[in-house]
């Protein structure tokens, strides 16, 4: 038999030579491969493997083309086992379409298609490219220009001299794999240099570079709209910017999401999509953004398919003057056509002659390429034979059972099949059943069907007969079937088997729960079996349902079943919702789950917020908790504004079952909040300071956004509170700075919470005091010793020096300043000098009394009077209490501070004018504008 193929030409298919049930077609182990091979290599040669299969051995042929080729002494070509070796290829000879034909007495089939292709890279012109010139700061591009070549190249740069490569700079420089060009996003004074483009390509068998000449250093690159790719392909998306500065660059898939296997180069210049699959297909944007501005482009990924079989043919067995139908289905995209080289989608051949054996190819193909599946198919023709499948000849059966009787000699054309016992033709009754295949079925066995039976075979070839004996034995029954049983979890349990069998036989017990078989072998197992019997030890939930024993012979099997109901806790409720959500109160509805064969009792509620890992128990307030047919409750007591998970366990007076799955978390609205920070405090800092502190609210006592905090102060004894706000949740202090502060004066302070929903209650009033004094110590260096560090301790008087404070400064210093003291107080200090030696003796001691506080009280009775470009501004004395410090004079200080006015008195903003007390009550200002308000102070 002849097919024809795609080029006219006819393929030798098979023969009546091909010996059934010893030969075999032949079958593909390798076929050949497309590849480059480098122009002009000399004495080079490429290899084109093909083997087979087959018995008898496989005969080659090639073709080129479509052309066979004629070996002959003369000819490039030369063949090696089934290999075709072509030796000094040439292009414009050599290149083009090799197939490799595989052949012997039962077929022939034709390999895939392999490309031998040439690849060349040519040099670069010889002539010089002018040089170029860019402006600092701005974005350029280098073009590479690179010369013909075949397949395609990689790119590099490098910068003067080989091999200083220039590597990526936080973006700034990109070249691309498209073009070849050199981009780069904005220039420097240091890029000058003669740069040279490097180009490589890659072949199976060399690898060739060469590099331009130099160029001297406002186009964007943009991937094309449409991108073409092949699955488990990776696909390249090239985009770069200029800009400065320097811009960034963002990936992302339009409607979708970018698949992890994209990596870093999501925030590259190119986005490299490994291993594509047909859901990376899709529009793809670029985002180039600096501080300047932003910019997108797009551009889809078709992703497109080789053909692949779905559905193959395989090696058939048929009988003469039969049917065949053989099917073949790809995918791929574009979907491929398929055909059998001589017509299309589905082989079908009727009325098989034995011509028709032979090897047999179906074919896909689209744009992307093509594949090819292979099958052979015998027609067989042969008198009826039981040599190799004979009728059982011992057939054991149960009296009362059924049995089934095999019929399956080789045959072609199928034979005509019938049975005999003894001289008696089978034929079908009440009791005995044969089919057109030639099984006999016989029901309801006696001991009188024991005997042999005999099938016979024939067709137009011959005929044969197989003769077996059927043997009827005791059918099994149950004497001693098991019974239901009802126990609590944790409790054993018994069931009994027993049964009676033909003695000729051996018996064995099976169990299986619900259907399915048991494992008695498993380790630490629940089961235990003694021969019939079965013992369920800890019974579990799990282990209730129907048991079934199973008594069985050879011939025959009896079953028997009984019922465990095992009782114990609820199994969780289902379905539970968050519903009704308030501020401090949510609702919960959900539905029973099993009671396990005890009435539920009661329901407890879990919760747990934001903040806590463990679950715990709520509050609720609902007696009907305390019933089994409860299905929703009212939580209480939450905190407004916290986000929570409920859980629901139902209980029985076998115990509490496991809980239902966490509702989806819900947060509480929002509220005023309830509570005042805690830890309040302070003290401390600089001079003419108040600093006051508390310990920032935890996000559980917040009770909405917009968080923050509200202090009021005031001195001790005064009637006004100064009220400042604090909108930072996390803040945990505030200074309060005036030079009017009073050193180590007490205040009045006190806290409250609001958030957007209101503000919550005060704290209890603390005090704080304001900044004490400080101290300036002064010493006279030690000569002659290496000193790394002195001390200076300090201590009021009627305290131990033991108990002293200390401050610490460096060893080339002879001055320290020590803060945090009380005002007009008295204190003792001495100093101690360290070395590598040790610590040296103290200083004799020092006695230091401290300033008493400024004056509390401001000036009264402020005044002036405009005359002209004059100023005359008039205020009352302040007089200096005992445990105040003297007052030695008064500043003045404007509140607009105006240039003319800075200028001649030389003063700054909020800084004033110190007047003498010698000047005071009244002081002379001139100014070119008469538009400020002043302020007095007395000071020290």
């Amino acid at each position: 038999m002849f097919l024809t193929d795609s080029n006219g030409g006819h393929i030798f298919v098979g023969g009546d030579v091909c010996v059934s049930g010893h030969d075999s077609g032949p079958v593909f182990e390798e076929q050949p491969s497309s590849l480059i091979y480098p122009e002009g290599m000399p004495e080079g040669k490429v290899t084109l493997s093909c083997q087979a299969r087959a018995i008898p051995a496989t005969i080659y042929r090639w073709r080129v083309n479509g052309t066979e080729i004629a070996f002959a002494e003369d000819s490039q070509y030369t063949q090696v086992a089934g290999n075709l070796v072509i030796n000094n290829p040439q292009n414009g000879r050599d290149g083009g379409s090799y197939q490799c034909l595989a052949i012997n007495r039962c077929g022939t089939i034709v390999s895939r298609v392999a490309n031998l292709k040439f690849g060349y890279l040519h040099d670069f012109p010889p002539e010089s490219r002018s040089p170029q010139t860019v402006h600092e700061g701005t974005g350029t591009f280098l073009a590479c220009q690179p010369p013909a070549h075949y397949p395609a190249l990689s790119y590099r740069w490098f910068i003067n001299e080989f091999p200083n490569f220039i590597q990526p700079e936080a973006g700034r420089w990109f070249v691309s794999q498209v073009t070849g060009n050199l981009y780069l996003a904005n220039a420097k004074a240091n890029d000058t240099g003669n740069y040279f483009c490097f180009t490589t390509i890659n072949m199976d068998i060399s690898t060739k570079s060469i590099f331009s000449k130099a160029v001297h250093p406002n186009i964007r690159v943009r991937f094309p709209a449409e991108t073409y790719a092949l699955t488990g392909q990776t696909a390249q998306l090239e985009c770069f910017a200029y800009g400065n500065p320097i811009p960034k660059i963002h990936w992302r898939k339009v409607g979708g999401i970018l698949p992890p296997k994209v990596g870093a180069s999501a925030e590259g210049p190119i986005l490299i999509i490994p291993e594509l699959n047909f859901d990376d297909e899709g529009m793809y944007e670029c985002e180039v953004y600096n501080s300047e501005g932003r910019e997108t482009h797009q551009g889809r990924i078709s992703v497109q398919a080789q053909p692949e079989w779905l559905q193959v043919m395989s090696d058939s067995e048929v009988e003469i003057s039969s049917e065949l139908q053989w099917s073949c289905a790809a995918a791929g995209k574009p979907r491929p056509t398929i055909h059998w080289l001589l017509n299309n989608g589905r082989l079908r051949i009727s009325n098989l002659a034995l011509e028709d054996s032979g090897m047999y190819q179906c074919v896909a193909e689209n744009k992307h390429g093509t594949i090819y599946s292979n099958a052979e198919l015998r027609v067989q023709v042969q008198a009826p034979d039981f040599r190799l499948n004979p009728v059982r000849r011992l057939v054991p059966a149960a009296r009362g059972g059924q049995v089934k009787m095999e019929c399956k000699p080789r045959a072609a054309p199928k034979p005509t099949l019938f049975w005999s016992r003894g001289t008696e033709l089978l034929t079908n009754s009440t009791r005995i059943t044969v089919t057109p295949d030639g099984v006999l079925w016989i029901y309801n066995i006696s001991r009188s069907d024991e005997g042999k039976y005999t099938c016979f075979a024939e067709n137009y070839l011959g005929k044969a007969n197989s003769t077996g004996h059927l043997s009827v034995r005791d059918a099994t029954k149950i004497t001693l079937a098991p019974s239901n049983a009802d126990i609590n979890q944790g409790e054993n349990a018994s069931l009994q088997c027993h049964a009676s069998h033909d003695p000729t036989m051996d018996l064995t017990f099976t169990w299986s729960l619900n259907g399915v078989p048991l494992d008695l072998e498993e380790p630490n197992g629940h089961y235990r079996q003694t021969i019939g019997d079965l013992v369920i030890v800890n019974g579990q939930l799990s282990h209730a349902g129907t048991y079934t024993c199973t008594a069985q012979t050879v011939v025959d099997s009896a079953v028997a079943s009984a019922k465990l109901v095992v009782r114990g806790p609820p199994g969780p409720p289902g379905g539970l919702v968050v519903t009704n959500v308030d501020d401090t109160s949510v609702e919960l509805r959900w539905s029973h789950g099993y009671d396990n064969h005890s009435p539920i009792g009661k329901y407890v509620i879990l919760g747990r917020s934001s903040q806590t890992h463990d679950w715990k128990r709520m509050r609720t307030g609902e007696v009907m908790l305390h019933f089994g047919n409860a299905e929703s409750a009212r939580v209480i007591d939450l905190r407004p504004w916290m986000d929570y998970e409920f859980q629901v366990i139902a209980s029985n007076i076998l115990g509490s079952g496991e809980p239902s799955m966490a509702s989806q978390s819900v947060r509480t609205k929002q509220a005023a909040p309830t509570v005042a920070p805690s830890g309040l405090g302070g003290g401390g800092g600089n001079r003419n300071e108040l600093i006051i502190t508390w310990t920032p609210m935890a996000r559980e006592y917040q009770n909405g956004d917009g968080f923050g905090y509200i202090l009021a102060f005031r001195k001790q004894g005064m009637p006004t509170w100064t009220v400042v706000r604090v909108p930072h949740v996390e803040s945990s202090r505030y200074v309060y700075s005036n030079e009017s502060l009073s050193a180590y004066c007490p205040f009045e302070v006190r806290i409250k919470a609001y958030n957007k929903k209101g503000e919550g209650p005060f704290s209890q009033i603390a005090v704080v005091h304001s900044a004490e004094e400080e101290l300036m110590v002064v010493w006279l260096t030690i000569l002659g010793h290496s000193v790394l560090l002195f001390q200076i301790r300090y201590w009021r008087q009627h305290e131990r020096e033991a108990a002293a404070d200390r401050v610490r400064t460096a060893g080339l210093e002879n001055t320290a300043r020590v803060t945090g003291l009380r005002p007009n107080t008295l204190y003792h200090v001495t100093i101690l000098a360290y070395n590598s030696a040790g610590t040296g003796p103290p200083s004799p001691r020092t006695t230091v009394i401290t300033k008493k506080p400024p004056p509390s009280r401001p000036p009264g009775n402020i005044s002036w009077k405009v005359d002209g470009s004059w100023v005359t501004v008039r205020w009352d004395h302040v007089k200096s209490m005992d445990n105040e410090s003297t007052v030695l004079g008064y500043k003045v200080s404007d509140t607009l501070c105006h240039p003319t006015l800075r200028l001649s008195l030389k003063m700054c903003v909020c800084v004033g004018l110190t007047i003498p007390i010698c000047m005071s009550p009244e002081y002379l200002l001139r100014f070119s504008h008469l538009s400020q308000r002043y302020h007095i102070f007395s000071y020290l």
